[in-house]
């Protein structure tokens, strides 16, 4: 892989508005690895949704426009008092998923699922740089078949 293939590629970033201070460290260590790894800045569009369950939605309209090389979606999710939580998270991966098979590309999960904020607060950092070289990874994979 040269660095010329990996600044061209072309990255679509989802993220949430809710529980915005933990989605904001994930979304700025993965945009940070991106562009360490060589990726141009403006081949990198973010969009905002308000929550989790929100990100599947967007990540397919972008995956149909078949002008991204990789997506991620970006979000968190903390435990409360309720079974809310379960569904929001089994149903926002299971919505990546579903557009990760139906469009053929690669779709990079980084919606974490903590009981916590302290437990989200600790994963932020490598998360969002796991999110940002499995998306590198994938879509040259991709690339290459």
């Amino acid at each position: 892989m040269s660095k010329e293939d990996i600044q061209n590629l072309k990255v679509g970033v989802v993220f949430s508005r809710f529980n915005e201070p933990v989605v904001r460290e994930i979304l700025k260590s993965c945009i940070d690895q991106l562009v360490f790894k060589g990726i141009k800045k403006n081949h990198i569009l973010k969009k905002e949704v308000p929550g989790a369950l929100e990100i599947p939605v967007l990540v397919n309209a972008y995956a149909a426009t078949k002008n991204y090389d990789v997506l991620i979606g970006v979000g968190a999710v903390i435990r409360g008092e309720t079974y809310h939580f379960e569904v929001v998270s089994d149903q926002s991966a299971n919505g990546l998923m579903q557009v990760q098979i139906n469009n053929n590309i690669p779709i990079i999960n980084a919606i974490i699922t903590t009981n916590s904020s302290d437990e989200a607060f600790a994963r932020t950092k490598i998360k969002g740089k796991e999110a940002a070289n499995g998306a590198i990874e994938m879509a040259l994979l991709m690339k290459n078949l």
